[in-house]
This record gives structure tokens, sequence and C-alpha cells, in this order.
């Protein structure tokens, strides 16, 4: 396909533009071959006609697909040409914020004037061991990749870092260096990468100045040689300096410096140690004032000069060194201020007693004589005399800073030569690579010798690199056997011969030099004569004949010929120097000595730089004397020529530093500069020579697997390789635009862009189908959804019409039944008005007519009354006037009869006779008396009990009484005189109608008063029931405000104690992962140290038996663990050889390892202290929180019982009222017989009544109220004594609590009681002693006591945790109460009664459940218990019996029968092993060195080696021999250490031992008789318990090293997984076809597609299925699986994520897809192995959320906001960085706007988390051991014989 094709509409062209040198266009139409004139228009919307040359035809570049923009590699784009790469760099750094960027083996890196987080060591971890082109490009994966190479091709490197001068190129040398010292590390313990590193301060304080371009400007070029071993470790480095500009030491430019030195030096002049060198400020000396600006922003002068200072001393320049360094510097300073004055004009003199001067002799310890008249003189030597002239002042002045200069470069040289000796190495070199920091090319405005020298540099360099790049394009083309064609690339050889060549400029320079009177200006009239006419290279400016133009390879430059005699002359007075050499000041004297003596041990010194030269020519040795004779530029050449000469002997390496602007902005880009540094620097040249060939190479996978969419199903074969040959022939006309090689297919510049277009067309036509059947499904899906919702209207609206028909139908039926309805009422209201009326007048009437009748009657009736009474009156009068007329004649009549009778008596009273009948009738008459008194008192009793009963009864039975009482009064009176009874009846009668009127009075005074104290008792018990309510409302605040203040306290404790137990476990975590790294550290210091022993012994050639183990643990009994007693007695014939090893030893790094390991000691006991510390806090804190919780409930119970008095005295007051009221009513009762008879009275009695029972109520819940905040005060305080019952501080008050512990209460009480009193002299009380011997006794009685407290105590402790349990039932209890009680108090009396019955009931029916649910589950676990028993005795049986049976016949045979090995059932079996302790070492040897966990070990019982040196151990304490178990301990540990040194990296081997000391280690915790580990043991267990050692010191170092073996097992694993993680999880396509394969550059990245040999997720997941069964069959605690799973999977997402954010190629879409759905696969590995509680997936959680980073919107701010939402795992850097690096696949998806991701920079600015943006790959979780007791009987344990541990006898 011809390229004039591709110039379509819509198609994008670069256009030159003079301002951003390349601007974008868009094609309006199609061109065609007859067109002058490109239609075009700008992003800016303007429209161009662009005029193409008439002549070439040349049309402009083609921009390339935006999906290629921001490409890692510019050899990736389909069109290589200088606005595509440009555009790129800019893409790239502006909006992505990348500064490195490949272009073939070039990596350009652009200053970004700002400090980048991406230097840090986890970026140096992650790009250690990749292949460059899989990570992002970075200055360390170039250094990785030099690194590789001289690895694997055992070829020396070099990286050779150029650009301008501000462009970064110190800084990328400076961090190449720290790669390789990080990855590296050196062979020994002398630090050398960090001597390497400590350079770099020294050589920039005297090599770097600020100038205009960048303020740490390197003023040298340096070439480092970083040395290295055979394992590759760093052991030396070596340096070269080239061209030092000495002239800045002595004159600077505006805003310029001198070299830093000067400026640090005067900065920490105030130093008493510099007071000496009579410095002040930098303004006050002319060498440092001349820029006018002698600080630098940012930089603190006085702070720099320590680290130089520090720098110097790792380095080994001593303190009397650095002095005399700072001692010649400030000489130069004062040298600098030295003032020469004119004498006349052809002499000059320095003025007598010159300050600067004097000093600068004293400082040089030189006389101030000789030196002031050299200084104004000069030596002319002749072949017969010499002469001493006078100079004048320029002269004078010249040579002053002639001899600053010189001084300044031996100084200079002595400290590169000394840096040098501190890095050399007396190891043999195995290999090098070389960093080669030097200037890039440079044009200014005025060009001396200096730009000339360097630009000849560059020359040599940039030829270097063309052949270079041209050699690795033909290897490519070769290897895949492509026909080679001779590409045409730029050759500056014409250059380099021009200035180095015979009459060249150098030449011809170096002849003028020689020339007496030779001058710049001969020199440039012989270069016009010699070069003018015959190199098209060299030029002559038209206005100037002191200047000459060389054609570079980079641009023109104009050197001024001013100066170069004098810089390449380079002389200084020879007198002044030897004036110096005879200085006192020895390093003045060591500095001027001869040159072999004063430079580089190779010689070749000069006063511009050091030469150091590779390989050592011995046929220069012989003219160092004459080295100082060559001119500058001689010498240059020279060096340069070495320089080339090593590099073409090493595999180059290739930086481009890029100077963006000249403002020193960040992240700002001048496309003019960059384009002009780019042409400069070779990236264009080689964008030219990839572009001349085939740029664009696809291996056929990844072409097959990119255009696959081009073909069609025929088209595709199973050689992948013909498919694509077929398909290209079709899609691809001319067969000269592409090749087939071996692996790949090399394409032409253009046609990768043109296939891209076919694909992007195919699918853009595959995307319109399925739009088109896509939208034709939504249209009838459309219309089918509108044809069911006009179906759906219609239906609904018919169903409407007929609703409102049916609607006015029923209306219209209930209009005329309503009408019917209301005229019926109508009619039937009229009738009934009229009814009403008629009934109203007739009621009327009746009622006038039956009041007119009533009337009548009364009157009648009045009339009567009075008739009646008139009659009565006058029948009265006529009765009594004939009653007193018929009285009066009875009394006469009466009278006269009574005298008869009288005489008669008289008459018969004289007889006796008459006397005995009178007292026969007498004693009758007095027995009549008699009985008749008798009854008469019987009636009055009665009548006495009826009136008592009457009285009580009502007021009628009163008056009923008071008649019976008259009536018996007046019996009584007619008894005694009938006379008076009438009268006596009518005075009672009158006195009976005064009582009843006066009577009748009281009661309507007391009906009275009796209804206004009504009125206000009821108004008293309307307020009572008010307060009532208020009382009951405030007590239901104060209940609810209790319930909610109890509520709140319990959860702010709750949360305190929550947050305190989170930070305290935070704390632990941090404590213990800095304990375990400190282990960590503590390992490798011993193996460090064992691995000097051995070296040292092998060096020393003394034979040694047996290897010496030193101290592995932390612990404080240094006798316990050093090392076997077998061993010592064994190397006993060895020690004096060892003693002479150890005397050779390096005391040094011995004090240096002890010194280390006693800080580690220090800083974990430190740790130990801090976290107790810790706990004390916590506990202090807790206790306060108490203490204000419990001031908080008193003062509400103070509260709660105010309110209460105050209700009681209420109540008080008014029970004491009523009954005042009932005493009152009681004596008016009393005083009128009457009134209690009243029915008012007994209304007033029963108010009164019903008020006294009310009160009695209210008084009942004023007491139930009183009861329940006295229980909840209970209850709160009960509640307050557990929660701060964590330590049982004073156990007596604990004692007393208890119910069932009275005695030991007493005994205890008595006990403390005996204590505290006085110890007086017992054997003084009496003469026996008695009381001596009864004190003694009651000191045994109180031991046994004691004892018997403690056992209690401990009982108690247990119960604690039992009544804790029960604490929170209680609390759910009492709430129930006070729920019931508040119900309760709202019922009456007889209901409360009834409901708290019903309550009592209920509570006593569920206690009676849930007892019987634990009968039952008891009963359940002791049938099961039972069960297992059976089966487990039923297994034993079989083992013991199957021990015979496994003895194969050959063994039987072969080998002797031995007793030991029949199994026999030992009832007596104590679970003990004996052996001797000769056997002790075979012991260890066969169950620990020779045991293998692959074969043997398999088939054992699980910690089935721990079992048994356990089962050792315990019959060396059942024998209490303490020699015996330390030495078993010691050769246990060691030995295990001595096996994981060995076969430290087999995954196998250190689960294996790691499951066995962890058992081990449970063992000693299980039977150490701790109760806190015998509550978990069996009867029997507990009857084996160690009983005469402690070995809790011994648990800490076996805790160490499960701690250490953890580590190391982590560490396998983390090396076995490392390969497959990045292949599995990023790289290789579980989700077949999803991610598009984009074109790659020359740096191929790993291809996705599953090869043989690549590792993919399935890899992965079967290594973890065999970790995970390995560590099952070990039988590892379940625990510690989970925490290995852990740690495993955090190793994978980390690992992941960083190689994300490090991989710009992996931020895509569908990549996110493919990272989800492996992580998917993860978490159900998990869910299989039921792990998923173990903390393991929350550690991919990162990896989550950046795959869903990489699949949400990214378009608006409800975007942003649900990223920042959901990205809670990732950090803000991370999230950018993601962001940044997300790159399309397809043109159909969209990149991330800048906008938006500062939309979530600002959203995220407030977040508190580390700016460190890769995951710490290094880090492992701080490891526990959860106890974990073993239910296996020891007893019950056999020894295979597998073991060969027949020696072991069964106890």
């Amino acid at each position: 396909m011809a390229a004039s094709e591709l110039y379509t509409k819509y198609a994008r062209v670069w256009i030159p533009d003079p301002e951003e040198v390349w601007k974008s266009a868009e094609l309006l139409k199609d061109y065609k071959a007859a067109d002058s004139v490109l239609h075009l228009q700008l992003e800016d919307g303007k429209d161009l006609e662009y005029k193409l040359d008439p002549k070439t035809k040349n049309l402009p570049h083609l921009r390339n697909p935006d999906i290629l923009v921001g490409e890692n590699d510019l050899t990736a784009l389909s069109y290589l040409h200088e606005p595509a790469v440009l555009h790129n760099l800019k893409v790239r750094f502006i909006d992505s914020k990348l500064i490195y960027t490949y272009c073939g083996i070039v990596l350009v890196a652009i200053n970004p004037y700002e400090t980048l987080p991406i230097y840090g060591a986890d970026i140096i971890n992650a790009y250690s061991g990749q292949n460059m082109g899989d990570m992002d490009p970075h200055i360390f994966a170039v250094a990785e990749e030099a690194y590789k190479q001289m690895a694997r091709d055992e070829r020396n490197q070099s990286i050779i870092v150029s650009g301008e001068s501000g462009a970064g190129k110190t800084v990328s040398a400076k961090y190449a260096m720290r790669y390789f010292a990080t990855v590296s590390g050196s062979a020994s313990e002398a630090n050398v990468e960090e001597k390497v590193l400590a350079s770099n301060p020294i050589m920039e304080a005297i090599g770097n100045a600020k100038t205009t371009r960048n303020d740490n400007s390197s003023r040298f070029g340096k070439y480092i040689e970083i040395g290295f071993d055979k394992r590759y470790h760093i052991i030396g480095a070596n340096m070269r300096t080239y061209l030092l500009e000495k002239s800045r030491v002595v004159f600077q430019a505006d805003d310029e410096r001198n070299y830093h030195i000067f400026y640090q030096l005067c900065a920490a002049s105030r130093f008493p140690e510099l007071k000496a060198l009579k410095l002040g400020s930098a303004n006050d000396f002319h060498y440092t004032k001349q820029g006018r600006n002698p600080a630098i922003d940012g930089v603190d002068d006085a702070k720099e000069m320590s680290t130089t200072r520090q720098a110097f001393t790792l380095l080994g320049i001593n303190e009397s060194y650095q002095m005399g360094l700072f001692q010649v510097l400030a000489a130069i300073l004062h040298l600098g201020n030295v003032e020469v004055k004119d004498r006349d004009a052809d002499s000059s003199i320095i003025p007598p007693n010159n300050g600067h001067l004097l000093t600068f002799c004293e400082l040089m310890g030189v006389t101030y004589q000789d030196m002031s008249h050299w200084l104004c003189h000069k030596k002319l030597k002749t072949t017969s005399e010499t002469y001493i002239k006078p100079v004048p002042k320029l002269q004078a002045i010249n040579a002053r800073d002639a001899l600053a200069k010189h001084i300044y470069a031996k100084l200079f040289n002595w400290i590169v030569d000394h840096v040098n000796k501190a890095l050399h190495t007396t190891v043999k070199q195995h290999s090098f690579i070389g960093v080669l920091d030097i200037y890039g090319f440079e044009t200014f405005e005025i060009n001396s010798f200096e730009q000339f020298c360097i630009n000849y540099a560059n020359e040599k360099l940039q030829q270097q690199f063309n052949m270079h790049v041209f050699k690795l394009e033909q290897e490519e083309y070769m290897k895949e056997q492509i026909p080679w064609t001779l590409i045409d690339f730029y050759d500056n050889q014409p250059c380099i011969n021009l200035i180095e060549a015979k009459m060249g400029v150098l030449d011809l320079l170096d002849e003028e030099c020689k020339m007496p009177k030779g001058s710049d200006d001969s020199w440039a009239q012989k270069l016009y004569n010699t070069h003018l006419k015959t190199c098209a290279l060299f030029e002559k400016p038209r206005m100037s004949n002191k200047a000459f133009i060389i054609q570079h390879f980079a641009d023109k430059v104009e050197y001024q010929c001013e100066g170069f005699l004098e810089k390449n002359k380079d002389t200084v007075n020879e007198e002044q120097i030897r004036v110096l050499k005879a200085s006192k000041f020895d390093l003045l004297v060591e500095l001027f000595q001869d040159e072999e003596k004063a430079t580089s041990p190779t010689g070749a010194p000069t006063g511009k730089r050091t030469v150091l030269s590779v390989k050592p020519d011995k046929s220069r040795q012989g003219q160092a004397s004459k080295e100082h004779k060559k001119t500058v530029g001689l010498q240059f050449r020279n060096s340069l020529q070495l320089l080339m000469e090593t590099l073409n002997a090493t595999t180059p390496h290739y930086v481009r530093c890029i100077k963006p602007n000249d403002y020193k902005h960040a992240f700002t880009f001048d496309p003019k500069r960059a384009v002009q540094q780019l042409r400069a620097c070779g990236v264009l040249e080689t964008i030219r020579i990839s572009a001349a060939g085939f740029p664009s190479r696809w291996t056929y996978q990844e072409f097959f697997s990119r255009y696959r969419v081009l073909m069609k199903q025929k088209d595709v074969l199973p050689d992948k390789k013909l498919t694509c040959k077929n398909v290209l022939e079709k899609l691809v006309q001319d067969p000269d635009k592409y090749q087939f090689g071996k692996t790949k297919i090399f394409f032409r510049a253009g046609q990768v862009a043109y296939l891209e277009k076919l694909r992007a067309d195919k699918l853009r036509a595959a995307c319109i189908r399925i739009q088109k059947t896509i939208r034709c499904w939504l249209a009838r899906k459309k219309y089918l959804r509108m044809k069911g919702a006009a179906v759906t209207v219609q239906r609904y609206v018919r169903g409407h019409q007929a609703r409102c028909l049916a609607k006015f139908l029923r209306r219209t039926r209930a209009a005329v039944v309503v009408q019917k309805f209301q005229r019926m009422h109508v009619q039937r209201s009229r009738y009934r008005r009229m009814q009403a009326a008629a009934l109203a007048v007739q009621c009327i009437l009746r009622a006038y007519m039956a009041r007119q009748r009533y009337k009548a009657l009364v009157r009648e009736h009045r009339a009567v009354i009075i008739q009646k009474t008139v009659r009565g009156w006058l029948a009265r009068q006529w009765y009594k006037r004939t009653l007193a007329a018929v009285v009066r004649l009875q009394c006469c009549v009466r009278r006269m009869r009574a005298r008869r009778e009288l005489k008669k008596l008289k008459i018969e009273a004289r007889s006796v006779e008459h006397f005995k009948k009178l007292n026969i009738g007498m004693e009758n008459k007095i027995m009549q008396l008699q009985r008749r008194v008798d009854e008469q008192n019987k009636e009055n009793r009665l009548i006495s009990e009826r009136l008592m009963g009457l009285e009580s009864s009502h007021a009628a039975e009163g008056e009923r009484l008071r008649a019976e009482l008259s009536r018996l009064r007046s019996a009584e009176d007619d008894a005694k005189s009938n006379a008076n009874r009438v009268t006596t009846l009518l005075e009672e009668l009158a006195r009976l109608r005064k009582e009843l009127e006066t009577t009748r009075s009281e009661k309507k005074v007391i009906e009275d008063w009796a209804e206004t104290y009504r009125d206000e008792m009821e108004q008293m018990v309307a307020e009572l029931k008010e307060q009532n309510g208020l009382l009951k409302s405030e007590k239901d605040d104060l209940n609810r405000l209790i319930q909610e203040q109890n509520l709140q306290m319990t959860e702010k404790m709750c949360k305190a104690i929550q947050e305190e137990t989170q930070q305290l476990e935070t704390d632990l975590n941090e404590e213990r992962s800095r304990y375990q790294n400190l282990l960590t550290e503590h390992l490798r210091l011993e193996e460090r140290y064992d691995d000097l022993k051995e070296e040292i012994t092998l060096s020393m050639a003394v034979p040694k038996p047996g290897h010496r183990r030193t101290d592995s643990t932390h612990s404080s009994n240094e006798s316990e663990y050093t090392y076997n007693s077998e061993l010592a007695e064994s190397e006993e014939g060895s020690r004096g050889g060892e003693d002479v090893t150890r005397g050779n030893l390096d005391m040094s790094l011995f004090l240096k390892l002890q010194k280390r390991v006693t800080e580690l000691e220090q800083e974990k006991q430190s740790l130990q202290n801090e976290l107790d510390r810790r706990e004390e806090q916590f506990q202090r804190a807790r206790a306060r929180d108490d203490e204000q919780h419990k001031k908080a409930r008193s003062a509400e119970l103070e509260y709660e019982s105010l309110k209460r008095q105050e209700l009681e005295s209420e109540n008080k007051k008014l029970k004491h009222d009523l009954g005042e009221m009932r005493q009152s009513l009681s004596g008016s009762a009393g005083a009128t017989s009457a009134a209690p008879g009243s029915p008012a009275y007994k209304v007033l009695l029963d108010q009164l009544n019903a008020s006294c029972e009310e009160l009695e109520v209210r008084k009942e819940e004023v007491l139930i109220l009183r009861s329940q905040l006295v229980s909840q005060k209970e209850a709160m305080q009960h509640k307050d004594e557990k929660q701060t019952m964590t330590e049982p501080v004073l156990y007596v008050e604990d004692v007393q609590k208890m119910r069932d512990a009275g005695e030991i209460t007493q005994a205890y009480i008595s006990l403390k009681d005996t204590n505290r009193s006085p110890n007086p002299d017992y054997h003084r009380l009496n003469e026996d002693g008695e009381l001596w011997l009864v004190y003694e006794g009651l000191k045994e009685t109180n031991r046994l006591l004691e004892t018997q407290l403690q056992a209690q105590r401990r009982s108690h402790e247990n119960e604690v945790e039992v009544l804790r349990g029960e604490l929170q039932s209680i609390k759910e209890e009492n709430n129930r109460q006070q729920q019931l009680l508040a119900q309760n108090l709202q019922l009456p009396p007889e209901a409360r009664i009834e409901a708290s019955l019903q309550h009592e009931i209920t509570r006593l029916t569920n206690e009676n459940l849930d007892l019987m649910e634990q009968l039952e589950k008891q009963d359940r676990t002791v049938r099961k218990l039972k069960k297992q028993l059976k089966v487990f005795a039923k297994k034993i049986g079989e083992l013991e019996g199957g021990q015979v049976e496994n003895v194969s016949p050959g063994q039987t045979v072969d080998e002797p029968i031995r007793p030991v090995n029949i199994p026999r059932r030992e009832k007596d079996f104590q679970g003990m092993l004996e052996y001797k302790k000769e056997d002790e070492l075979k012991l260890v040897k066969n169950l620990i060195l020779e045991l293998k966990p692959r074969g043997v070990a398999v088939n054992l019982i699980p910690g089935l080696p721990a079992y048994i040196l356990f089962m050792c151990l315990r019959h060396a304490d059942y024998v209490n021999d303490d020699q015996k178990v330390r030495t078993l301990l010691t050769s246990t540990i060691n030995s295990i250490k001595k096996v994981l040194k060995k076969r430290g990296d087999d995954f196998e081997t250190v689960s294996f031992w790691l499951s066995n000391t962890c058992r081990f280690l449970h063992c000693l915790k299980q039977y150490s008789g701790d109760e806190q580990f015998m509550k978990f043991n069996t009867t029997k267990q507990n009857d084996h318990c160690l009983s005469n050692f402690d070995l809790a010191e011994y648990r800490q170092v076996l805790s160490d090293l499960a701690i250490q073996i953890y580590q190391q097992l982590i560490k396998c694993m983390e090396n076995i997984l490392q390969p497959m993680i990045v292949s599995g999880m990023l790289e290789h396509e579980t989700i077949q076809g999803v991610s598009g394969v984009k074109p790659t550059g020359l740096r191929k990245r790993t291809s996705s597609i599953a090869d043989e040999g690549t590792y993919t997720l399935d890899s992965i997941l079967r290594q973890l299925n065999s970790f995970h069964s390995i560590m099952c069959q070990h039988g590892t605690d379940p625990e510690l699986i989970k925490q290995v799973v852990k740690q495993q999977f955090y190793i994978i997402g980390a690992v992941t994520l960083n190689n994300l954010l490090l991989r710009k190629d992996m931020c895509s879409w569908s990549k996110g897809m493919q990272i989800r759905y492996n992580v998917s696969q993860l978490e159900e590995w998990l869910r299989d192995k039921n792990l998923m509680n173990c903390g393991a997936k929350e550690t991919l959680e990162p990896l989550i959320q950046a795959a869903q980073l990489l699949q949400v919107k990214k378009k608006t701010d409800e975007d942003a906001e649900a990223i920042c939402s959901m990205c809670n795992a990732l950090s803000t850097a991370q999230i950018v960085k993601v962001l940044n690096l997300y790159t399309p696949v397809n043109e159909f998806e969209e990149r991330v706007a800048v906008t938006f991701i500062r939309t979530i920079q600002s959203r995220l600015r407030d977040r508190m988390e580390s700016p460190q943006l890769l995951m710490d790959t290094k880090m492992i979780y701080p490891v526990t051991f959860p106890f974990n007791p073993s239910s296996l009987a020891l007893e019950t344990i056999q020894i295979p014989g597998s073991l060969n541990l027949t020696f072991l006898t069964r106890v």
C-alpha cells in the first residue's frame, strides 16, 4: 500500500509551527496525487491550506492513533518521526507525570524539577529481577538490565549518562549507583556500597557548583567503575575524572557560584574547630562573591558541610586530613583577597603586612616574603643566564589566580585519589559496571576551550552510540535471517578527524602553544588557511577573524579563539610552586610531590582531570615525570581515547537526560528546548536508523492474537506462522513492506498503522452491525412496549368509561332513593312538629288544670287542718275542765276512804296475828321486789347493750333508745311518786324538744362544714393525684435517665475499652513485629559471623574436626545456650587451632557484632518494658473510668434519695392531717349523741376511709420504689466490683464475699491480725518456752492456712470468669425485673399480687427448663465421650497389636531379634524415654540431622520427633539431671538450626521442623505444671507434668526459634511464588480473547499468551495446594496455617499491585476484568480450604479496588466521589498513579482526563496516609503461636524401627 493512500479525510497530520515546533491538524478531504495544497483544520477550529513543496511533494508527517500515544517505547509508534516523538514525550511528561521513556536502547529522562516518590527501596525491590520491557521505563530498569547482563553474559557493562547542564545527569548516575548498592550488597562487612554512595556528597562538594541552568551542576566529567566479585557482590569502586572547570575557582558569572565546598566552609566558620581558618561570610571573599548570589534556595550549606565531613570520615579520611583540606581551601579564599597594586607601568607590588596574604602564608606554612615576592615577579631562563623580572598588575593578578586554580586542581586530584584508595579492595575483581556522568553537547553565545573539549567528547560518544545502534540492528536482522540492506546513517568521523587528526584543530593548537610568540590570532589564521577550503565542516564567521565554526552532529557551534592557547598551556609560575613545596605543611607538600606519587596509582595526573587506566600501560610509567609538559588538549585526547577503549570493551546502556525548560519550573515542557536536545543527544538519530529499516516487529503469536479479527475462519490454520503469511499477502500487496523472520514479522514504517486502520475499520463495521442489530432489537422492544402500553391504556380507558357509566347509574338510583327519603323526612318532620305542638298545648293545659285542682285541694286541706286544730283545742279545753273536776271529786272520795282505812289498820296493828300476817305478806313482797329488781337489772343490761349497738348504728336507733330510757325513768318515778309523773314527763318532753332544735342547728352547721371540707378534700386529693402523677413521671424520667446514662456509660466504657484494646493490639503487633525483625537481624548477624569464621578458617588452612556453634538466643543464661557438651569434648583437640584463628579475626568486626547483639537485647528489653508500661497505663485509665462512673452513679442515687424523702414527707403530712380530721369528727360525734347517726356523717367517714386507703397505696408505692432504687444501687456496686476485679488485689475482701468460704475467711483474717501484731521476743515470755512453741505451732498453722488460701484463691479466680459470664444474665434479668415492677406499680394491689405470683411461677418454670436442658446436654456429652473413649481404646489396641505385623521378612532374617522391639502392653508405662548420655549425639543425628521429611518422615505421626524429644526430656527431669536437660535442649536447638541452614531453601524441610518445633513448644507448656495449661489436660496427662525444672526460659528460646523458622518458611515460600505471581496474575489471559495485544517496541514485554513454561493462575493454585497439603501433612497448627496463608495472599496481592502500578500496559479495562477473575479464583480456593476467616481475603482488598478502579467510569464528579469512597484501601498516590497509567487497548476506550485526576487529588487531599507508592513486599506479619494442647497420650506413642532409635528405653 502506498503511503499517500493514508492521507484520507479525517486523517491527522503534523505541520511545522514556529512556536510549538509541530502542530496537529486534520484533513478536510482526501488527498490526490495531483493536489498541491492540503485542506486542513487545526485543533482550535481554524481552517488552513497547507502548500506542498512543488519539487519534493513531501507530505506532512502522519499522526499516530490515540491508542499509541503515551507508549513506553517510542519505537512502538506506527509512525517514527520527530513530531511523534516530541508529542509522545510531552503527553507522558505533562499528562501522566512520567519522566522516563524508552527510545529503543536509550532511556530518555526528563528532569521534572520536583522530588518524586519513585526512588525508594520499594521501587528498587520491584524492579529487581524483572525484565527491562516488562516494567515501565525507569533508571532502575536500565541498571537492572546492566546488572543482569553482567551476570548472564559475564561481560562488563557501562551506563552512559549524558545531557545538558541541569538535565539531571548527576542525579540519574547517583540513582543507578544506589540501585547497584542495594540489590547486590557487599561481600564483606566493610560496607563498600555505603562508601560508594558516600563518594557522591564529596565529589558534589568539590566538583559541583550553581550555574544559571542548574543549582547543582557537575563541572567535571566522571566515570565510576563499580567492581563485583564472582557472586556479583560489590567489592569496590574506582573513579576517573575529566576536564575539571578550574576557571570557576577564580571567576563566576552573574547568578552563579563557586564550588559548593567554599560556601560550606564559610557557613561552618563559626564552628570551634574552624576558628583558626579565619573565615567569615561568603560575601567577604572575592572568589565567592562575584556571582552576587551566594545562597541557593532550600539548601543549608552548614548542614551540607556536616554531610561532607561524615562522608570523609566514612571513606577513611580522618579529622587531621580533613582539617588540612579545609586549611588549603581557606588559604585559596584568602589568596583571592590579596590586593595587588601598581608600582609603575611594568611592575606591581603587594602592600606590606597584607592581612589576607599573612593568613594565606600562615595556613600554607610558607614565608610571607617569598610568596609576596614571586606573586609580583617571574623568572626568565636563557641558555646562560637567569633573569628575575617584575610583572605588571594584570599579569600579577593572573598569576595569583593561576596559582589558586593550580592548588585547587591538585587538591581535587588528591581527594579523588584518596576516594579511590578508600574504595579499593584486595579481592580480585571479576567484573564491573561503569557509570559515565559526562557533560552533554553545549552551545552558548560565547563558546571557548571548555565547550570545544566537551563537544569533542560528545562527538566521540555519538560515534560510539551510532555504531552500537547500527550493530544491534544488524544483529537483530541476522538473528531473524532477514536480508540485510545497508542503512545510511550519519557518520561523524569527518568531524572527529577535523578535531583530532594530523593538522587538525588540536594539533595546530599544540603547535601554536610551542611557538615562542604564539597567539590566538595566529592560531586562528592557521585554522583558516588549513581547513577553510578543504573541509566542509569548518567555516569562518563573516564578521570575525578571531572565531571559527564547526558543524557538529547536533548543530553548528561558533568558538571564540581568545583564551584557547592560555587554557591549553595551563601554565603556572614554577617559583611559586617551589615556594609551596618548601612548606612546613605536610599535606601541601604531599599535594606537590612527584606525579607518580601524588596522583592515582597509574599516574597521568593533570590539572584538569585524573586518569585511571583500565589496563595499566607500563610504557607510560616511564613518562610520568614529563606528563606535566603535555598540553591540556593532548591530555584530554589521550584520556578520552582510554575512555572510548573502555566503553568499546563493555556493553553500553544509554541514558539521555532532557531539560524541559530553562526556568526550572516543575512539569513545564518547552518544545523548542526539548527538540534541540533530542537532536543533540542522538535520540532522533536512533529513531531515524530504526525507521530506515523495519521498525515494527511482531511475534507470530502476537500478530495472530492482534489481527485475528481480519482473518476468516477458513484462513486459520494449525500453523500460526503459515496463517500469518497468508493473511499478510492478502492484506499488504507490496512484499517490500514486510519481512518474515524466524520468530518475528518485520514491518516498514507505517504498515502497522495501516493494519491498525484495517483492524479498526473491521471492528467499526462489526460495531455498526452490532449496533444495527441492537438498535433493531431495542426498537422492536420499544415498539412492543408501546403496543402493550397502548393496549393497556385502551383497556384502562374503556374500563374507566364503563366505571363512569356504572357510577352514573348508581348516582341516578341513589338520587331517587335520596329524594324518596328526603321527602319522607320532610313530611315526617312536619308531622313530628305538629304532634309536638299539640302535645305541648295539651301538656300546658293539663298542667294548668292540675295546678288549679291542686290549689283547691290545698285550700280545702288547710281549712280542714284549721278546723281540726280548733275543734281539738276546744275538746281539750273541755276535757281539761272535766278532768280537773273528776280528779277533785276522786280525791275527795279517796281521802274519805283512806281515813276510814287508816282507822281500821290502826286497830289491826295492835293484834299479834296481824303482825304475823303482815310479815308473811312482807316476805312475799320482798321476794317479788327482789325478782323485780333482778328483772330490771337484766333489762338494764339488755338496754345498755342495745344502746351501745344503737349508738353505733344510726340516728333512729338512738331516738328509740332515748325514748326507752325516758320510759324506764318515768316507771321508776312512778314507783317513787305517782304524783309527779306527768310533770316530769312534760319537763322531759320540753327538754328533748330543745335538744332536738339544738341538734338540728348543729347538724346544719356540721353539714355546711362537711360540704366545705369535702370540697377541700376533693381539691387536696386532686392535688395529691396530680403530685403523684408528677412523681410518677419524675420517677419514670429518672428511671429512663438512669437507664440511658447506664447505657451511655456502658457504651462509652465498651467503646473506650475497645479502642484501647485495638490500640494495644496494634502496639503489641508493632512491638512483636519489631521483636521478630530483631530476631531476624540477630540470626543474619549470627550466620554472617559463622560464615566469616569458616572463611577465615579456610584461608588459614587450619583443620577443624568439628563445628562449634555460637549462641543463637537472646536468653541471659548464656551457659545454657552455648553448645553441646559432647561436641565440646570432641573439640578439645582443635581448640588450639581455633584460638589461633580467633586471634587473627578482625577484632573491630567481632566487637561490632557483639555490640549489635547487645543493642538488640537492650532494644528487646526496652520494648518489653514499653509493653508493660502501656498495660499499666491501660489499667490506670480503666480504674479512673470506673471511679468516674461510680461518682456519677452515686450522684444519681443521692438525687433519687432526695426525691424519695420529699415524697415521704408529703405523705406523712397528708396522713397527719387526715388523722386530725378524723379525731375532730370523732370528738364532735361524741359530744352530740344524735350526730353519728346522720347520713352526712356516714358519707364523710366513707370518704375519709377511701382517702386513707389511697394514702396507704401511695405509701406502698413509695416503699417499693425505695426497695427498687436500693437494689439498683447494690447491683451497680456489684457490677463495678466485678468489672474492676481483673486481679485479686485485696484477697481478704474477695474471700469474705464468698458464701462457701467462711472458715477460710476467718482463718485468713486471724492470720492477718497475727501478722499485724508486733514481733516480741517470745523466748523471754516464760522460762520453759511454751509460748514460743505455741507460736511456732501457730506459724505452721498459718502456713497451712496460707496454702489452703492459695488453693482457694485459684479456685476463686476460676469462679470469677464464671461470675463474669453470669453478670450479663443478671443485668438482663434486672432490666426485665425493672420493667415488670414498673408495670406492676400501675396495677391495683390485688392484681399486683397476682402478677407477682404469675411472674415468680414463670421464672421458676424457665429455670427448671434451663436446668433440664443442661442436664440433657451433659448426658449427650457423657455419651459422646464414652463413644470416643471406646473408639480410642480400639485404635490403641489395633496399633499395639499391629506393630509385630509391620516388621518386614527381610528384617526378621537379617537382624537379630531384640526384646525391646517386641511391642507389649505396659500398664505402668509413664510416657518417658531413657537414653544414655553418650547416646545423645546419636539421638540428635538420627532424629534431626538425618531425618528426611520425604520418605520415612511422611508416614510418621505428626510431630513424632517432638514427642520423642519431649519424652527423653521428661526422663531427664524425672531423674533430676539438670546437665542432661541442658545439653539435650541445646543440642536440639542447634541441630534444628544446622538442618535449616543446610536445607533452608526446601519448603518441605522448613515446614516439617516448624511443625515439630511448635509441637515441642506446646508440649513444654502442656506439661509445665502451670495451671493455665493444665486445665486442658486429662488426669493422666497432668500426672506426666515436669516436676523438677522450670523450663520457661527455654520456652522463650524455642519461641524465638519458631519465629525464625516461620520467617525462613515465608522467605522460602516467597522465593517459590515470586516468579509465578506476575505471570499468573497479570500477564496470562485467564479469560482468553478479552485483552488485546498492542504494538510493542524494541523493549518487548512478556507475552500474555501461555507458552510452554509460562506460569498461569493454575500454577499458583497448584503451588498453594502443595503448600497447604504439606503443612497439613506435617501436622502444622491450624492457626499457624491461617497465618501462613494470610502471608501468602499478602505477597500475591502486594507483588501484583506493585507491578500493576509500574506497568502502563497492564492498566486497562480488560486487565481489570482479568484481575478480578483471578482474585475470585483465589477466594474460591480459600472457601474450598475453609480459610475465609483467616484474614487472607482482606490482604487482597487493595488489588481488588485497583481492578475495580480500572473498570469504573472516570468522567463526572459523581464518578470521582464513587472512586473516593470505593478505594479506601488504596493511597492517594496509588489511585492517581493508576489513573495516570490507564491506557485504552482499543480505540473505543477513552483516556482519563487530567481534570478528572485533579478532581480526585483535591477530594483525597485530607487523607492522612503514607506517601509510599508501592506496598512493602518484604513485610511479614508478626506471627503468634496459640497454645494447642495435644490429646495424644504419651504412653501410647510407639517408636518406628525406621528411625534407628533402638537405644531408647521406654520407662
